[in-house]
């Protein structure tokens, strides 16, 4: 290969890598070469029918949904949209109650009577249509708003995240337990987002459709990190000097060989089974807080709908992160971890023709549509400009 041949290389194909490759070669007329380690295309977002017909998500269930406009019109170049508004239910104490819990939650698991004079508290401390972080929620004085939070806390959250992330909530940072609030409507949605789908053909149809350019080299199966070295800030390429601009998506801490110390993250053992039966579920997906090792239950007919008598479910089995055994999912905020990553992000700006760009490159939680979002303002702001 002749690394001259390149104006970029990008190392990773899912959407910070793909959106950037897109750009850079439809409006800048460059070429680029894109790396993964994996045997496809769309990173976590691939999907692929299985054995039954039925379209699963390899990684998880990937839902998209946005506010912003500008990230759905340009994805929609690339994909029709099939209309998904997702829905998720808990299993507690033997009940099926709506999550996030809102006042259809409340007239499920208490007396008509208690679950009024818990909506009216609620409204008149917080009003109509708001967001409560749980934790906030906990400091509350009034008894029986009290008695909410720690309800809400013990049967839905305390156990969910300590199996999400191996840590009690309060050690995690405030962000990450805001994101299923307590909300004060009767608005069962999951998301509400003005643009709610998931692409009609699929996630990898619309990777492919991304990456079909001439000025576009594809290898897979390739780790890039046995062919990219950095030697007194100059990279190397296949130990040529590299003239290209590399955007990295990749694992920051692993790029730099852990100069400064490893970054945690969480991973998931994902558990498929294809069942002898047209459903197992009602709703796509069914959290499970307390009862089992597994966080919840996906079953992916919901959100694809398929012809087969046939369904397929996944059990998520959230675990640590080990490197080289399993997959990265979600940084771990803590103060020291964002002080480790610092250090490398300074690092990093010493380097001229390096990009970082996405969610393990800087250890941030990036949504779909952020990380599109943010890919769109890279190269706007920084790469045409």
């Amino acid at each position: 290969m002749n690394i001259l041949n390149y104006d970029y290389i990008i190392v990773g194909a899912g959407f910070a890598g793909a959106v950037l490759a897109e750009r850079i070669v439809t409006q800048l007329d460059k070429k680029v070469l894109l790396l993964d380690k994996r045997s496809h295309i769309g990173g976590n977002c691939y999907d692929e029918r299985d054995t039954s017909g039925v379209l699963v998500h390899t990684y998880g269930p990937h839902l998209f949904h946005t506010d912003n406009e500008e990230v759905y019109e340009y994805l929609s170049g690339f994909t029709h949209w099939h209309a998904y508004v997702h829905e998720v239910v808990a299993s507690v104490d033997e009940s099926i109650i709506p999550i996030p819990f809102n006042f259809n939650t409340l007239d499920v698991i208490y007396t008509q009577d208690k679950a009024e004079l818990l909506k009216h508290k609620l409204i008149s401390k917080y009003g109509e249509d708001q967001k409560i972080p749980i934790l906030e929620l906990m400091k509350e004085d009034d008894p029986d708003l009290k008695e909410l939070a720690q309800y809400v806390y013990d049967k839905i959250f305390v156990n969910y995240t300590a199996k999400q992330w191996g840590k009690k909530p309060e050690e995690i940072d405030g962000a990450v337990t805001a994101r299923v609030p307590v909300l004060t409507s009767y608005d069962n949605r999951y998301f509400t987002d003005k643009y709610q789908a998931v692409p009609q053909e699929g996630y990898t149809k619309l990777f492919e459709n991304m990456l079909n350019h001439e000025n576009i080299t594809i290898e897979l199966n390739c780790d890039a990190l046995e062919r990219l070295d950095i030697r007194d800030n100059v990279i190397f390429f296949d130990d040529e000097k590299c003239p290209a601009k590399v955007i990295f998506t990749g694992m920051i801490d692993e790029l730099f060989k852990d100069k400064f110390g490893e970054l945690p993250y969480r991973s998931i053992e994902l558990a498929f089974e294809t069942l002898d039966k047209t459903y197992y579920q009602d709703h796509a997906v069914v959290n499970y807080p307390n009862e089992h090792d597994y966080t919840r239950i996906t079953e992916f007919k919901h959100i694809h709908p398929a012809s087969t008598n046939k369904t397929t479910i996944l059990k998520e089995y959230p675990q640590s992160y080990i490197r080289n055994e399993n997959t990265p999912y979600y940084p771990m905020f803590t103060d020291e971890n964002q002080t480790i990553y610092n250090e490398y992000a300074s690092y990093a700006k010493q380097i001229p023709n390096l990009l970082l760009v996405g969610r393990l490159a800087e250890y941030k939680y990036y949504d779909m549509d952020d990380i599109v979002a943010r890919a769109l303002e890279v190269f706007e702001d920084i790469i045409s400009a």
